[in-house]
């Protein structure tokens, strides 16, 4: 195979890594904006302040794209001083980006489940945003692991 080629495969691995990352981000912080919106206009309904603080909770799931960006960054690195490894590397793109973006996905959703909440108690804001930030250590040991096995 030619080196062209393999540089090109291994590239699509860094595509595919933040491809997919930025596809949850956009899943997540759909579902989780959803929600905020939701929790807002009960608020409104209601003659209650609008909580600006649900955005925080909403725009979560974006880091998983940073994640991808910096795992697609490696890759090209990596890929630069041995293409012929191409496999590996289109391998953990593939894999590291869909671990990041089921991440973002569920961040999402837990996200929405902590705007609902907090729009209508106006309480357990850190305790909403822990959970979230269980669910983003998933997308940080999957990023974490794509490294060590790279």
């Amino acid at each position: 195979m030619e080196v062209e080629m393999m540089k090109a495969l291994a590239m699509a691995g860094g595509y595919a890594a933040i491809g997919l990352a930025a596809m949850g981000s956009a899943m997540g912080t759909g579902i989780g904006g959803s929600a905020a919106i939701g929790a807002w206009k009960k608020c409104y309904q209601q003659d209650k302040p609008a909580p600006f603080l649900l955005i925080a909770l909403a725009g979560a799931p974006l880091s998983q794209t940073i994640y991808g960006m910096i795992l697609m960054i490696l890759i090209k690195g990596k890929m630069a001083d041995n293409p012929a490894a191409w496999p590996l590397y289109l391998t953990i793109g593939v894999l590291g980006g869909l671990g990041l973006m089921f991440s973002a996905w569920y961040q999402g959703k837990a996200a929405a489940g902590g705007c609902n909440a907090f729009g209508e108690t106006n309480q357990g804001f850190a305790n909403y945003l822990m959970v979230l930030g269980i669910v983003e250590t998933t997308a940080i040991f999957a990023l974490v692991f794509a490294l060590l096995a790279m």
